[in-house]
């Protein structure tokens, strides 16, 4: 069965490490601050000037001029500062970021990434991803396997304009968690339920299955 967006975000938060600083893009990301691991300390931060960004409030907690990138209300962690904008994406540019968590439209088998336009539709700008994608050497993208329609969205190579090239080493979608090397998708972990025949139909780009694929665990 493919996983629940909060199943993505409990899957992504595995990969956190003590100390780390992460930066959560907008959408499915922004959950991961509900399941930081009990035991371990992360710095959540957010391109708006947020550092230490805490798990979504309850209605009591809720201070309206506290706003993660995407808009939506955050609560601070011990420890948290608030600074400008400039001051947020000097850290990002300086590669100071341990794990940067986005949202993607599609990935390739070469790493490349687009994650902020589709033509003819609305948008509202490409924001920080640009910076993200070039300022950190660990990003995890997530996203649905396929569209609504049934398309791929791990190719070959990226039909939407792109984000960034060569910047991506990992994705986890609703139905599996995949490392992008020496220009293929490597699978890595399914979804509980999810058949490694049913992941291969949905990936257009090449996907190397090594030996029996584990199914994921979430704790």
């Amino acid at each position: 069965m493919a996983l629940s967006r909060d199943q993505i975000a409990q899957r992504v938060a595995l990969e956190l490490q003590d100390g780390y600083y992460v930066n959560l893009g907008i959408g499915i990301p922004t959950l991961v601050a509900n399941f930081v691991p009990k035991g371990i300390e992360v710095m959540l931060q957010s391109e708006n000037g947020l550092l230490g960004m805490g798990a979504f409030p309850t209605d009591d907690d809720v201070d309206a001029d506290l706003i993660n990138a995407g808009k939506q209300t955050v609560t601070m962690a011990k420890g948290a500062s608030i600074f400008d904008s400039a001051e947020s994406f000097a850290m990002i540019r300086g590669g100071h970021v341990d794990l940067t968590v986005l949202g993607a439209f599609e990935v390739d088998v070469n790493g490349n990434i687009a994650s902020y336009m589709i033509p003819g539709k609305l948008i509202k700008g490409m924001g920080g991803a640009m910076d993200l994608v070039a300022g950190a050497d660990n990003i995890i993208v997530t996203m649905t396997h396929a569209s609504k329609h049934g398309e791929s969205k791990l190719l070959t190579n990226c039909t939407l304009p792109l984000t960034g090239r060569g910047c991506i080493k990992k994705v986890l979608t609703d139905l599996a968690f995949i490392e992008i090397k020496a220009g293929k998708f490597h699978l890595l972990e399914r979804a509980p339920g999810v058949s490694v025949e049913d992941i291969i139909k949905l990936t257009q780009g090449e996907l190397v299955v090594d030996g029996d694929i584990p199914e994921m665990k979430f704790s």
